[in-house]
This record gives C-alpha cells, sequence and structure tokens, in this order.
C-alpha cells in the first residue's frame, strides 16, 4: 500500500518553530492524534499505458500538489474543505496515492479536487476523506502499479547539490538508503512539502505560492545524507506501516533558494 502515515516530521533533535504557526498540527511531544477519526489525503497519478510520466515528474508534481491543496482557500477558515484538512491535520497526516488511466482518470477528474500537473505528469489531490469512506471512484482504484522511472539521460540531475535547484526552488531531499516503490516515495516527498510549508512564515509562503510551488526532488548523495538528516531541516519520519521499517528518515525538505 503505497501510503504514508507519518506522525510529525522533526528539524534534527527538535521540531520546527511553530510559534510561527499557532495552528501547525506540527508538535514534538506525543499528541492524542490517534484517538482522534482518521483521514487521509488521497492524490490519483494519471498513468497511460503507453505514455506513464517520468519518476521524478511524477514525483515533483505530488509534491507541489500537497501545497496546492493546503494552500487553497477552500482548504482553510470557513472554506467547504476546511473541516476536513483540520481533522486530517489532528490526526496522522496519512497520504495515499492511486494510479489511474483512461475512463478510471475521466471519472477520478470529475470529484472535488485539484489537478496539478508538470512537464508530463498529472497528479490529482483532493480533499481528505475519512480511513474507511473512500468515495467509490477513488477506492476501486488500484495501489499497486506504480512503479515509474526516469529517463537515462536524467540520472545525472539526481544528488546534485541545493544550487542545482535553482534560485526561488524548494529541495525536497530522498534518503539514498532506502528502496521504496514511486507511490511511496510520492507520498513522502509530499510530506516533506507539508511539513516545509508548515515552517514557513506567512511571506514565505506567499512568496512561494505567487511562484507557483517550484520545486526539485532529488536523491541525496549517499555521503551527505548524514548532514542533512541532522541539518535541523524539516524532516521526515515514517511510522513503517508500509515497506520501511518505523522511524525510517525518509525525507528532508529544504526551504526556497534565495535569489
Amino acid at each position: 500500500m503505497n501510503s504514508t502515515d507519518s506522525p510529525y516530521g522533526t528539524g534534527g533533535a527538535g521540531s520546527p518553530d511553530t510559534t510561527r504557526d499557532p495552528g501547525s498540527p506540527f508538535r514534538q511531544e506525543p499528541a492524542p492524534r490517534d484517538e482522534t477519526p482518521q483521514f487521509v489525503l488521497p492524490l490519483v497519478v494519471r498513468i497511460e499505458k503507453n505514455a506513464p510520466p517520468s519518476r521524478t515528474d511524477a514525483l515533483e508534481t505530488a509534491a507541489r500538489a500537497v501545497v496546492v491543496m493546503l494552500s487553497d482557500e477552500r482548504s482553510s477558515g470557513d472554506g467547504e474543505w476546511a473541516g476536513r484538512v483540520r481533522d486530517w491535520q489532528d490526526g496522522r497526516i496519512r497520504k495515499v496515492v492511486r494510479r489511474a488511466r483512461g475512463t478510471e482518470w475521466r471519472k477520478a477528474s470529475e470529484l472535488p479536487g485539484i489537478t496539478v500537473t508538470g512537464s508530463g505528469a498529472e497528479v490529482r489531490v483532493f480533499p481528505p476523506v475519512p480511513l474507511d469512506g473512500w468515495p467509490k471512484d477513488l477506492s476501486k482504484l488500484q495501489v499497486s502499479g506504480t512503479e515509474l522511472v526516469d529517463p537515462e539521460d536524467a540520472e545525472d540531475d539526481r544528488g546534485e547539490p541545493a544550487g542545482d535547484a535553482g534560485p526561488g526552488r524548494a529541495l525536497i531531499w530522498l534518503n539514498p538508503e532506502l528502496h521504496m516503490s514511486t507511490g511511496k516515495e510520492m507520498a513522502q516527498v509530499g510530506h516533506g512539502a507539508q511539513l516545509l510549508w508548515w515552517d514557513m512564515d506567512e511571506d514565505e509562503r506567499a512568496s512561494w505560492r505567487e511562484a507557483g510551488f517550484p520545486l526539485a526532488v532529488r536523491t541525496a548523495a549517499a555521503g551527505r545524507w548524514a548532514e542533512l538528516a541532522a541539518s535541523g531541516l524539516p524532516t521526515v519520519r515514517d511510522a513503517g506501516f508500509t515497506e520501511i521499517a518505523p522511524g525510517s528518515v525518509t525525507v528532508v525538505a529544504d526551504h526556497p533558494v534565495r535569489d
């Protein structure tokens, strides 16, 4: 199952500064989130049989989709999705990635949500749903089969230093020591983007949003991962329900590169 169930991210030994966003569900101490009704954020990636997206494009598009949802006016205040978003963030911030093509994609696109596009990838993000209350047209979509690859000429771009991301672009680093399915990676980088959003102040959020949430996903070089994980940046630790061991550090998210 390509789900991610991170209890919270940590910045190195502690937590990001939540005083800048008092409403953030980001918490260092244990919270009663497991006692609340659990919600999940559905993401559906379009994978047509003869024209699948590249892996990195899908990862970056999924990460942007999460912050597009969080920043949408329907997700805050008195917006139509706000209650569900709050309920979701009060529990564990679960995400599940499913795939669709053809008629499945068309039907999924008719449900309330937001489609985010990359260079060739399309990911539709939906407002949170109860863990056991998925809409029919989403619940029947497959979780497996989301394995994607990058073209050979893209491999050299992975693991490059932050400057490779370009001005104004956030950088989301994947742990080079873990092997995850593409669907699992999409959920993990979505977490990274979400934790980064929580860690920003309002001016940073506004600038990133106005720019269209530019970001890059890279697999860290093996020799640099330990430094990133101990850097104090927003860090994703997986609950270990699928694919990897509990407490595994999967992603480190870095703020947009300054001009």
